[in-house]
Parts: C-alpha cells; structure tokens; sequence
C-alpha cells in the first residue's frame, strides 16, 4: 500500500531524535514492499539548522541512505488531495503544526479511505499538556505512543479513544557493531543539551565521572550552553558539535562504553520510556551504564546495561566495565540479543501493520456513519 508520513523533518536529525526510528521504520516498509512517501516542510527548524551546521553534504549522505524512499520538501499551501490520492495509510507525527494535523483528519473524514495515525514520542503530553490539546484528533483512527503510560495519558484526558504503545527502536540497517573500527575513546556521549532539561543529570553521570576517571571521552550534540562547554573543557573531554545519525554507530565502535542519561521528565512523569540512544547504542554493541531510569515495561534484560543511582555508582560501574572484559562482553551479548528479538524498526512495522488490520475492520463498518456526521 501507500504509505504517507508527515514528519517535522526526515532528512534532517538536528536535535531531531525521532528522524532516526521514523527512517528506519520508512526503509522496513520499504523493504516489504510499500510504497512511502515522507512529507517534511522545507523551512523546518531542524532541517534550516542542520543546513547551518553540517551544510548540504550531510543532508544529501541521509537522503542516499534511503534509496526507493519518496522524500519531498514542501512548502506553504500542501494540496492535501494530491499529497493523499490513493494512500492506505497516513501517520503524522506529533511535531507537526496543529492547523495541518486538523486539516488531514478532516480529509481523512470528508474523502479519505487510508488508516490515518497520530504519533507521539515527546513528553509535551505531560510538560506542556495545553500544546497537545490543540490537537484535533477527531478524524484519526488512533494515536502511536512511545510507552504504556503515554498511551494511557491520552485515552485519560479524552484525546482520542483509540491508542497503542509504539516503543521506538533500532535500525539495525544502520545501527550495527563495527568491530573493524579502533578504540580511540574510553566513554562517548551522544546527545543534545537542550533546554537543560538534563544539565544536572549530565555533570553528575557523565562528566564528574569520565574526569574523576581520567577517561578519554568525547561528546557529539547541539544546543550545549557556553556554561557547559566550559564544564566539558575542564573535565578534559571533547566537545564535538552535532553528529549526523548516520554517523552514530562510528562514533559508538571507537569508544569502550558509553552512557545513558533520560531526561527529567520522562524519568518522573513518563517511566518506562528511555531515549532512543538506548536502543541504538545496544543495537551498536557497546557497554552502557545508565543513569536512573524505570524499565516499568521490562524492554530490556537486566544484564543488557549497568545501572547507577549516582554519580558515585556511575563511576565505579565504568571503572569496573573498563577493566573486566568478560563483564563488557557479556552485557553487549544481552543488549545485542534483546535488539535482535524484540527492538528492531522490522518489528515494529510488523506491529504496526496488525495495528492497521486491526482498525480496518471495524472502522470500514462505520466510515459512512462518521462522513455523514461531519458533513451534517
């Protein structure tokens, strides 16, 4: 079938995380047969900024990595009739402008005969609840969460009455161990500052840690203030300006471990829910020892990664990583084999298309009730 996505940006992951899932789950349906279609605005934030940072070059290496993937840049004014002729099914991502969300559901209801979805992978349904419920979700069939409790926010407050948990995963078409590739770094970070929502959390597991240690370690993200910079400097590590996602799996096989450090939010009001590094630097094959977190969804094995409840225990896990290679290799082995069997972009297009069939059925039974309704 044809599949449409709508995405803030695709060929862009400039403090853009959800680029690296939504591509991998373009190229798995790609790979069974779909035809995919992504629609990315051209003027979008992600996609200007990485223009300004990496330049063309690293735009044009994410789109060759996508053979057979319709990407188009559009502007103000999409035809929607054009965009959606023939579609089977339809997922918009949460970071969309609200205006356009409420335009393809009421398509969707008027004259469309797809699966329509609402993807969410951010915490704003907790931080920010007044953005989300701008969001006119009338017309969709459901809404995609990145966890159970996400799930269960949004049919909570009436949003939709339809909705599934949708973990992101990793594209282990590019996310793979590169064991060719020499150590150069003892840790790395890769990661965005942001609006500090994480700042504390930053210096206490990994960057008083890695300069207790005496670690070689380099760190790859945007938005870092000129505070943290100087934090970085003095700790003695690297501070390495954004890295492309296609480039992350490199950057994991020169380095011996790395970290894992959710942001607050997700930690306090959305457990169960960990970054996506977490699934790609397993998926990589390199020892991690996170910061707390709650796995409330048991998504991983407890042998997969390392935990530390603070800065002290940060420590003493990567000097015991860094020097027990039995240890090292048997936690790649679980975290691999966890990716392998459950958290791969292929299995979840494999839920996502039982999700389809799910909604299909009964939703044909109703469409000329719901068209007629909204034309009343």
């Amino acid at each position: 079938m044809k599949c449409v996505l709508f995405c803030h940006a695709f060929t862009s992951c400039w403090n853009n995380g959800n680029a690296h899932f939504l591509r991998g789950v373009a190229r798995e349906l790609d790979a069974l047969g779909h035809h995919v279609v992504i629609y990315e605005p051209a003027d979008g934030w992600s996609r200007l900024n990485a223009l300004r940072d990496g330049g063309e070059q690293a735009l044009r290496e994410a789109d060759a990595l996508l053979p057979g993937i319709d990407i188009r840049q559009y502007q103000p004014g999409l035809n929607l009739e054009d965009a959606l002729d023939d579609a089977g099914l339809v997922i918009v991502h949460e970071w969309n402008r609200p205006d356009l969300v409420k335009a393809i559901g009421r398509h969707r209801i008027l004259s469309g005969d797809y699966t329509l979805l609402f993807h969410d992978t951010h915490h704003r349904a907790v931080t920010s609840s007044q953005e989300l419920a701008r969001f006119d979700l009338s017309g969709f069939d459901g809404v995609l969460a990145f966890g159970e409790i996400l799930r269960e926010i949004y049919l909570g407050l009436g949003w939709t009455n339809r909705a599934y948990t949708w973990h992101e995963a990793a594209d282990t078409g590019l996310y793979r161990p590169m064991p060719r590739i020499p150590r150069r770094n003892d840790v790395v970070w890769i990661g965005n500052w942001g609006d500090g929502e994480r700042a504390t959390e930053l210096i206490e597991f990994l960057i008083s840690p890695a300069s207790q240690l005496g670690l070689r370690g380099e760190i790859h993200g945007v938005r870092y203030s000129e505070a943290a910079l100087r934090v970085i400097e003095a700790a003695g590590m690297d501070y390495c300006g954004w890295l492309p996602a296609h480039r992350a799996p490199a950057a994991f096989a020169a380095a011996r471990a790395t970290v894992h450090v959710p942001r607050g939010p997700y930690v306090q009001a959305l457990p169960g829910i960990p970054t996506i590094r977490m699934f790609e630097a397993l998926a990589c094959g390199i020892p991690i020892v996170s910061a707390p977190w709650s796995d409330v969804e048991r998504l991983f094995p407890e042998n997969a990664y390392l935990r530390a409840r603070n800065g002290d225990q940060m420590r003493t896990a990567l000097k015991t990583l860094l020097h027990d290679p039995q240890l090292a290799c048997a936690t790649v082995k679980s975290g691999l084999d966890a990716i392998a069997e459950r958290h791969s972009c292929r299995h979840r297009v494999i839920q996502l298309l039982d999700i389809v069939a799910q909604i299909r059925g009964p939703r044909r039974q109703t469409a000329q009730s719901r068209r007629a309704g909204a034309l009343a």
